[in-house]
């Protein structure tokens, strides 16, 4: 089948991947353009980039898909279908009329669970025991199209957005190959049940120690390995990479009530959490037993000031 792809992060590059190994002819990837990252702040090339000039594959990297131009160069190509996976940017209904098959989205939640940016950090948040992927027939609204094909994975007590993450895209190059193999029927979503899986802010990994300890063991998870969830003691940043619950914990939410080899236990608006693995700002991630050995985690000490 032709088929021009749309994709930026890791996830896409994986089902871009799959792709490639059913047969499909990538005729073009779009992938937005290079961004600064690091510490230097050099312009990077994207994961779908990196695998589309490996392959030498057409490249295109517009920054916006409503000129008109891209649309022309896209259409004298004829392609049978427009794959689009975490592209980041906007594609105008002008262009989802151009394949014969329309736009075909991999979209890592089951809808209309999740529509929008960040639902594999939101299934994490709000404790879902379960979520998957979904290929979704494009229209003009956020994540509102047709559902073709669906698949669900567990979420596990110790997944991290990462772990779910390379799950999930996995699961998405599968289900994509799967979709363009034979002929579905469209379902529609229930717009009734929808959820939105708003961008993460920043703001919301600095904990909250009034929150009761499950929903910040989930915060931990969530925001691994970005942004990191964190919390300030004695001036210092402190990013926590993993922990648990410990029940029966009773002390000011923040307060330190044990501190050893073994982890750091913390006072919670209700329970506590043990702190299992840890950061200081400059520094590496350390289990907890090597971070104490270097910075002071004294009983009574409080986090968050």
């Amino acid at each position: 089948m032709n088929i021009v792809f749309a994709g930026t992060p890791e996830f896409a590059a994986a089902a871009l991947e799959a792709l490639l190994r059913a047969g499909h002819a990538v005729t073009l990837v779009l992938t937005r353009p290079d961004r600064p990252a690091g510490r230097g702040l050099k312009a990077r090339p994207s994961a779908v980039k990196s695998l589309a000039t490996e392959r030498g594959l057409p490249l295109l990297q517009p920054p916006t898909l409503k000129d008109q131009g891209i649309i022309n160069t896209i259409a004298a190509l004829k392609p049978d279908a427009l794959v689009v996976a975490a592209y980041g940017l906007i594609v105008p209904p002008t262009l989802l009329d151009v394949p014969r098959l329309g736009g075909i989205n991999i979209h890592a939640s089951l809808l209309p669970r999740w529509r929008g940016a960040a639902p594999i950090q939101r299934a994490l948040l709000a404790g879902d025991q379960q979520t998957g992927i979904t290929i979704m027939q494009m229209d003009a609204g956020l994540d509102t199209g047709a559902i073709l094909l669906q698949e669900a994975t567990p979420i596990g007590a110790d997944d991290t957005a990462q772990s779910l993450h390379d799950r999930l895209a996995e699961l998405g190059g599968r289900l994509i190959v799967r979709a363009l193999a034979a002929p579905l029927v469209p379902r529609r979503q229930d717009a009734a049940a929808a959820t939105y899986a708003d961008k993460i802010d920043r703001r919301e990994a600095l904990i909250d120690w009034r929150e009761d300890a499950a929903g910040i063991e989930r915060r931990v998870r969530a925001f691994d390995p970005v942004p990191g969830a964190s919390s300030m003691l004695n001036g210092t940043t402190i990013k926590i990479w993993r922990a648990r619950v410990e029940r029966g914990v009773s002390a000011p939410p923040g307060t330190i009530c044990e501190a050893g080899s073994s982890g750091v236990v913390v006072a919670c608006g209700r329970d506590g959490l043990r702190l299992l693995e840890l950061q200081r700002a400059g520094g590496k991630r350390l289990p907890v037993s090597a971070f104490i050995a270097g910075f002071d985690m004294a009983r009574e000490l409080r986090f968050g000031v």
